[in-house]
């Protein structure tokens, strides 16, 4: 990423305290501020905004996975200037700072603002992708662990192609993936096993195309489907033709392969069904498969902070459970 000269002299400034409503730093206070991003920074004793600026352009420089996705450190950084805790005298809900930063981010096509948990966000505006530090294996909030068990009756309730359009289209948007196209279950023939098929665009700016093979219950390798499970076997000749079949991109009006595929279910992924599927593949399409399960699910629709479905929020939905539900 690349920044104009001014807007990085003026994000340094609020990081530096030189304006209003953000907390003045010096020397010292500076270099703690860039610790506390975990970044091994340390003023040199030089002009504070000129260093600061310098180290912002650093930052923006480091590998991130797409233009509209800024590195890790820079988004801890913007939640570093807005931590609640550094409120000034006369702007006790940091609503005059976040402004103030606003004005800078927007030159550059971002967005700062709070979520539901009073922890500044960035949000690229053009795409509407909210640049959080996504980790689906950190310990979770009491209010993340409210909607997480909200969401989990929602999948156990939930048909195959709501999976697809609330759950699994929202994730991936919000995950970096682009061109988003749903084969739907209207007509079986056009989907080549498939239930949908993405792209992901590399920072070298290779393009890698996915598909993904979706299926509301538990996958398992019992010699047949029972109630909401799904025997794997159906799943091979879905994710062969899923690889073998080609799909057209109207972006480069040509027609390409699958890459890879997403074999996502909405229960579990048993470790036999697994191998069952890793046995019958040859090396090279073994190597294409990759499996998302419901924790999975559960776990990066919670931390990227994702709306839930308006069905998720109803109480019928948490059968015998409705008066515990918070809200």
């Amino acid at each position: 990423m690349k920044w104009k000269n001014r807007n990085l002299r003026a994000l340094a400034d609020i990081v530096c305290g030189n304006v209003d409503y953000f907390e003045y730093r010096s020397s010292s206070y500076i270099t703690q501020f860039f610790e506390d991003c975990d970044l091994d920074y340390t003023h040199d004793g030089t002009t504070r905004w000129a260093w600061v600026a310098d180290r912002l352009e650093d930052v923006l420089a480091m590998p991130h996975p797409q233009s509209f996705v800024p590195p890790d450190a820079f988004v801890r950084i913007i939640q570093r200037v807005l931590d609640k805790a550094e409120a000034q005298e006369g702007d006790e809900d940091r609503s005059k700072a976040l402004k103030a930063l606003n004005i800078v981010l927007a030159r550059e096509g971002w967005e700062a603002f709070y979520d539901d948990h009073n922890v500044g966000q960035l949000r690229h505006i053009a795409t509407n992708t909210v640049a959080e530090i996504v980790n689906p294996h950190r310990p979770m909030t009491p209010k993340e662990l409210e909607r997480k068990e909200l969401l989990t009756a929602y999948l156990k309730s939930c048909s195959e192609d709501e999976l697809i359009e609330q759950i699994l289209l929202p994730l991936f948007r919000q995950l970096g993936f682009h061109r988003i196209t749903a084969a739907g279950h209207k007509d079986k023939a056009l989907e080549y096993g498939k239930d949908v098929w993405m792209k992901f665009t590399l920072p070298t700016l290779h393009v890698l195309y996915f598909g993904i093979q979706a299926k509301k219950g538990k996958l398992d390798s019992a010699g047949m489907s029972r109630g909401s499970s799904s025997n794997i076997s159906e799943i091979l000749n879905q994710v062969t033709m899923m690889l073998g079949h080609e799909i057209f991109d109207p972006e480069v009006n040509r027609r390409v392969l699958v890459d890879h595929a997403f074999i996502v279910a909405g229960g579990e992924i048993t470790k036999q069904a697994k191998n069952w599927l890793g046995e019958r593949l040859d090396a090279t399409k073994r190597s294409q498969v990759m499996f998302i399960d419901r924790d999975d699910i559960l776990n990066l629709f919670v931390v990227t902070n994702l709306p839930l479905p308006a069905d998720a929020l109803r109480p019928s939905l948490m059968a015998g459970d409705a008066d515990e539900i918070p809200f």
